[in-house]
């Protein structure tokens, strides 16, 4: 029986020592494993912010472009800024309300028509770009009557802010020893707009009066008659 006792004591010895060598091993894992699971959540910061530094890494990538998860180079707000800049570089049409629209007599002693020159000032703050031929009715005491363009050949151009460009108007004198034709305004469409400006008339006051079709009132196109600054 004594024989029996120690053995049985024996196998009681040796299972708690492996009871607790299984539970030695088993708190060493648990002490790593906080370790091991930082490792990718640190991993995962310097992937967020583009480079292992974190923030000052995220902030290079928003201003200044860098490389997209498939490792092409993306220009960040460097290419918004260059659609911009190519988008400003085009020049907009001179509309009525960028111009100051001014007529004056311009008729030069033996020329065989009289004529007006119309100057359209650029007080837009922008340049802007005009060409072809404005819109041209003397309003007279007979009626609206257009003038009909000369057939020059239009020059496009840029009017810069602050510059000015002018077109002429040429119609015949009144020689007949009537009445005429009275002309109480001008009104002034530039090109390719809608909106009508009224001037006063400074060419003389009346028209001879025509029979038949056609306008004795011609116009040039925008840069016909000179530019000034």
């Amino acid at each position: 029986m004594r024989v029996h006792k120690v053995t049985i004591a024996a196998l009681a010895v040796a299972a708690g020592l492996s009871l607790t060598a299984c539970q030695n091993g088993d708190d060493s894992k648990g002490e790593s494993a906080p370790s091991s699971a930082s490792s990718p959540a640190g991993g995962s910061t310097g992937s967020a912010g583009g480079s292992s530094d974190g923030g000052s890494g995220a902030g290079s990538s928003d201003q200044g472009g860098g490389k997209d998860s498939a490792g092409k180079t993306s220009g960040g707000q460097g290419s918004t800024a260059g659609t911009g800049s190519d988008t400003n570089s085009k020049t907009g049409k001179c509309r009525t309300a960028d111009l100051q629209i001014t007529a004056s007599d311009s008729t030069i002693d033996g020329d065989d028509d009289l004529s007006v020159a119309v100057t359209l000032k650029n007080t837009s703050g922008r340049n802007c770009s005009i060409s072809g031929y404005a819109g041209v009715d003397l309003k007279t005491n007979a009626g609206s009557l257009s003038a009909q363009r000369t057939g020059q050949e239009p020059a496009s151009g840029v009017l810069k802010n602050g510059e000015s460009v002018a077109f002429g108007i040429t119609y015949p004198a009144n020689d007949s020893g009537g009445s005429g034709v009275r002309i109480t305004g001008l009104l002034v469409t530039p090109p390719d707009e809608t909106r009508t400006v009224t001037l006063n008339w400074p060419g003389a006051a009346t028209l001879p009066v025509t029979e038949g079709g056609g306008s004795p009132v011609k116009v040039g196109p925008i840069g016909s008659a000179g530019q000034g600054g």
